[in-house]
């Protein structure tokens, strides 16, 4: 009963259950002041050491200098039969190129020097050609790249193939592959 015998003075402070508000005390000089509560330090987690990893050994792919076999056996039946042609082709004009894989694609060399290689995609085959800019003749501009190394021929169907073309462009690459040897 206390709380109501607050002066009207008071009364105004009070809240709306009849509680005076807490107030700070008032200490008249700095010297009595309480000691403070100890402020909490955040503590920052350190990261756990990282694992030594070791390095990764960068060696020969798994297919390296494998027989091409498996790369025609792979290839989609749409490709399959665009590849077949190549090669063919190829082992007419260098009967003596020595056929492996590498980078997962067939490579055909003469002498140990690069002659060409096909690639297969999902929508399309390509015919690299090894040889300097300007070594192929390539009136119809069908060949693609200006790399310094070679150019390439995309095909996308059996009757895009032009053979003629082709048999010229790989003299041309074999004659230049014989020449470095």
């Amino acid at each position: 009963m206390e709380k109501l015998k607050a002066s009207r003075q008071e009364a105004h402070v009070l809240g709306r259950w009849g509680v005076l508000p807490r107030v700070p005390e008032l200490w008249h000089h700095a010297a009595v002041k309480k000691a403070s509560k100890p402020k909490k330090v955040k503590t920052v987690k350190k990261a756990a050491p990282k694992k030594a990893v070791a390095p990764r050994k960068v060696g020969p792919r798994a297919d390296y200098g494998a027989p091409i076999e498996g790369f025609f056996a792979k290839q989609p039946p749409h490709l399959r039969g665009i590849l077949e042609t190549l090669r063919k082709l190829v082992d007419e004009a260098a009967p003596d190129a020595t056929s492996s894989l590498k980078w997962g694609m067939p490579f055909y060399t003469v002498g140990g020097n690069m002659m060409c290689a096909l690639a297969g995609f999902k929508s399309h085959v390509n015919l690299i050609l090894s040889g300097p800019p300007g070594a192929f003749a390539d009136p119809k501009g069908l060949l693609e790249g200006n790399a310094k190394t070679g150019r390439h021929i995309k095909l996308r169907a059996l009757d895009e193939l032009p053979r003629e073309a082709v048999r010229g462009w790989l003299r041309a690459a074999v004659a230049l592959a014989r020449k470095k040897a």
